[in-house]
């Protein structure tokens, strides 16, 4: 276990060794607050040890650390504090609570690799037209000699087959740090709403007959399982780095990928530091499966050197935790990307679903060979990370009631703009689809009303430019970007369109409809001139009763 119990707890209680140079009797590890003087010393730190927290206005890390890690920090110029509570909550033995069966012991809301793969499969048993389950690679215990299990890199696909493409694609990434519990639980519930959702849900309908959404539920399992044991595990478990039996082995995945890999002072070559970035670019089997799984999804990364237009297709996301904030490229430099007012759009509006901080990746510390920068540098799709949570052991109670439900609402708005993330966060959100009544005979008028809402927006980190509502429109079954789409418009409700949220509605003749169920797309677009994505409504035309035939034995 990564953390143990130590006898000295009493004086770390008592403050015996707050800021002190030395570091407390015994080895550690220690859960610390660090004090530091400027930010270079935090780039340095992160490059060897990565930081829980970073706090950049009060001039603190949280940062768990052995003996020789205490006084790295004070080499560097951080003046360490032990925090007695999580140190303690960290070396606690990792026990099932009373009845618990299923399951990470003391975490039954987070299932265990086999139990998440076993649900996968039980999507694909359920929905044989919406999921796939794609063997992608190995993990490196698989790949290895000596009778090591380990896993298949593993890939869940949701589309409906029915809908012919090629459609655009979100990749959801998530567990590539094993210790991160609530990432995988996050994803495989979304996967599960949608899933379940099609045929019931009308945006969770168009998502997947129109767009395609990709899991990578577990990214690094060989470590996954010995975080589920209790253990801090961050890399991946590859022998060949610190010693076959040392708890420092291996390579951190996400410092691994082979864009910018090593470049910048955001990884370390010391194969025992937690941000080891491997021996080489995409070293590790784990990488490798990513990486060609995204390949195959975007085959031709920047054209010609030139940076992705604004209607370029795709998003990336890789759900991390802890730390509450939203991030986009670059993670390697302060420059801007090439699309990174876009980006920064895109990003501002998941955080007003989660409430997380929004920022470009490098304001946190320098980072190198990452995800993030890879997904947008190398195959040029706008690209994400959420570092959800308070906590790497995430408690179920802040998960089930705020951790999974926010960023739930964050995962659908990506499934609703990943044909064109560049340019549909701009536009107005539809809110509030209603077609009533929602089963009309032929021929009846129904009434569609909707909300178009243009500021929402999480302005912590600045303000998001907003505009009036100009208009909307709806769409029967066909959605606006396909052939032979037709508008419908719908007015403003208080007569002009003249705020940044208006009520829409339109009174619609269902002359010459078919019977049975019809989507209905709405969109809307504000004054300058940016169209924002559809949400939709389920609406069932029958015939009537008095027109119907009956045979008569």
């Amino acid at each position: 276990m990564r953390l143990r119990c130590l006898m000295v707890c009493a004086l770390l209680v008592s403050g015996r060794f707050a800021g002190a140079a030395d570091p407390p009797p015994g080895e550690g590890p220690w859960v610390v607050r660090a004090t530091f003087q400027e930010r270079g010393q935090v780039d340095r730190l992160a490059a060897e040890i990565e930081p829980w927290e970073v706090d950049h206005v009060g001039k603190s890390v949280v940062v768990d650390v052995d003996r020789d890690g205490w006084r790295r920090l004070v080499e560097l110029g951080f003046a360490p504090e032990v925090d007695a509570a999580r140190t303690e909550r960290y070396a606690r033995p990792r026990a099932a609570l009373p009845g618990q069966v299923e399951a990470i012991p003391g975490f039954p809301c987070y299932r265990t690799v086999e139990e998440t793969f076993s649900a996968a499969q039980a999507l694909v048993l359920a929905h044989p037209d919406l999921a796939t389950w794609m063997d992608t690679g190995d993990s490196w215990e698989k790949t290895a000699p000596g009778g090591l299990a380990g896993y298949d890199m593993m890939i869940l696909r949701l589309t409906s087959s029915a809908t012919p493409g090629p459609k655009p694609a979100l990749f959801i990434n998530s567990a590539i740090h094993a210790r991160e519990y609530a990432t995988a639980e996050i994803t495989t519930r979304f996967a599960e709403l949608l899933a379940n959702g099609y045929g019931t849900d009308p945006d969770a309908t168009w998502i997947l007959d129109h767009h395609e959404v990709h899991f990578m539920l577990h990214a690094n399992p060989d470590g996954r399982k010995r975080a589920e044991a209790g253990q801090l595990w961050r890399k991946n478990t590859n022998q060949n780095y610190c010693g076959a039996t040392s708890n420092n082995r291996g390579a951190d995945l996400n410092r691994n990928f082979p864009f910018q890999w090593g470049c910048c002072g955001g990884s370390s070559a010391a194969p025992c530091d937690e941000t080891f970035r491997g021996a080489a670019p995409a070293s590790e089997p784990e990488v490798q499966a990513t990486r060609n799984y995204a390949t195959t999804l975007w085959p031709a990364g920047w054209v010609g050197g030139n940076p992705p237009p604004p209607d370029t297709p795709g998003m990336f996301l890789d759900i991390h935790s802890y730390g509450q904030r939203l991030m986009w490229p670059w993670g390697s430099t302060t420059t801007v990307a090439p699309n990174g007012i876009a980006l920064q759009t895109l990003g501002r509006k998941f955080a007003f679903f989660n409430n997380h901080n929004p920022h470009q990746a490098v304001y946190l510390y320098v980072t190198d060979g990452s995800t993030r920068d890879f997904a947008y540098g190398d195959r040029g799709v706008a690209s994400f990370t959420f570092e959800v949570g308070t906590d790497f052991f995430q408690d179920c109670g802040s998960f089930e009631s705020t951790i999974y439900p926010t960023n739930r609402q964050a995962l659908l708005y990506a499934a609703r703009v990943v044909r064109r993330p560049f340019e549909l966060p701009a536009g107005p959100e539809v809110l509030s689809v209603l077609a009533q009544p929602s089963v009309v005979n032929v021929g009846q008028p129904l009434t569609l009303s909707a909300t178009a809402n243009d500021i929402r927006f999480n302005n912590s980190n600045g303000t998001e430019p907003t505009q009036n509502v100009a208009a909307a429109e709806a769409y029967l079954d066909t959605p606006p970007w396909a052939p032979g789409a037709a508008a419908l418009p719908l007015a403003a409700s208080d007569g002009a369109f003249d705020e940044p949220v208006e009520d829409v509605q339109a009174v619609l003749s269902t002359a010459g409809w078919t019977e049975g169920r019809h989507l209905l797309f709405v969109r809307a677009r504000d004054s300058a001139n940016n169209w924002g994505p559809v949400a939709a409504a389920f609406v069932n035309v029958q015939t009537p009763v008095e027109l119907q035939s009956f045979t008569i034995e």
